[in-house]
């Protein structure tokens, strides 16, 4: 039978011994992939979860969203973004998140949760443009996270797909993480690596941003560029280092698609990619994501 929220919030040692099994308990089960209807009923009706200062609490949409993410329970996170589009991606407890602020879109790049991420990005258009924003450029916590966006960790993490999907619906690519580095910054630094694996990745996440960023960007890594000019034209390309430090334009098919880009609104990114007038391997990515 389930437990009621009045005998799990007890104080005694049992009760916070049940609330830990019935909190792995759901966790498990989200793990396991199994049936959105069963998932609800355990939420709603027996998993509860003890947080600080001996408080009980059942599992919230906002909560179950970020197990759903975790376990990439892509069901789970339709049916929860669906019916709850604004308590799914609500601040979560103190025992999901030090920093109270909701954490899902960075936590769908984290996993590369492509899909997921795809999902929220659409539930976000239905919420005013503030809170929108809010989502987008939220600043993870400053201790754990270095003050990084979304956006920080998609370049630093080199996940392509997250990276265009979030520029794609508005995120700003300009914002300085906690060290003053940019979505960028990151990004040059993590090309910067050697030995130089997933090179292709991150220059292809380095394209994508072209697209987006404007062209008199100001970021901490552009002197450290001019001050090893060969080695960062060999990393780079000389087209790309070129357009970067300011020695020559955009190239015309990057300023073509930056006003082909800004012509689709984020209700319509990425599906209104395939509607460019451009053969399909000009095209950024290949995003074949259902709506």
């Amino acid at each position: 039978m389930p437990w009621s929220v009045r005998w799990v919030g007890g104080c005694g040692a049992q009760s916070q011994k049940q609330c830990k099994k019935s909190s792995f308990a759901f966790y498990q089960a989200v793990r396991d992939l199994l049936p959105v209807w069963f998932l609800e009923d355990m939420r709603t009706m027996e998993a509860f979860h003890w947080e600080d200062g001996g408080k009980v609490s059942v599992y919230s949409p906002s909560e179950a969203l970020l197990y759903a993410l975790v376990h990439d329970h892509q069901p789970y996170a339709r049916h929860l973004l669906t019916k709850f589009p604004q308590s799914a991606l609500a601040v979560p407890s103190q025992s999901f998140s030090c920093c109270q602020s909701a954490p899902h879109l960075a936590m769908a790049v984290r996993y590369n949760r492509v899909r997921v991420l795809f999902r929220i990005l659409k539930a976000l258009q239905a919420l005013p443009p503030s809170d929108r924003a809010a989502h987008l450029d939220r600043q993870g916590c400053s201790r754990v996270e270095g003050g990084k966006t979304a956006l920080h960790m998609a370049c630093e993490l080199v996940r392509p797909e997250c990276l265009l999907l979030l520029l794609g619906h508005g995120a700003a690519p300009c914002l300085q993480d906690s060290a003053g580095n940019t979505p960028l910054d990151t990004l040059l630094q993590q090309i910067s690596h050697m030995p130089a694996a997933n090179m292709r990745a991150k220059l292809l996440c380095l394209d994508c941003l072209f697209f987006f960023v404007p062209q008199d960007l100001k970021f901490a890594m552009k002197q450290q560029l001019l001050d090893n000019r060969q080695q960062w034209q060999d990393l780079l390309g000389e087209n790309r280092f070129q357009c970067l430090v300011g020695l020559a334009p955009p190239s015309l098919f990057v300023r073509a698609m930056r006003v082909l880009i800004r012509t689709i609104s984020p209700e319509h990114f990425p599906e209104a990619l395939d509607n460019l007038p451009l053969p399909h391997f000009l095209k950024p990515l290949d995003l074949k994501l259902e709506s």
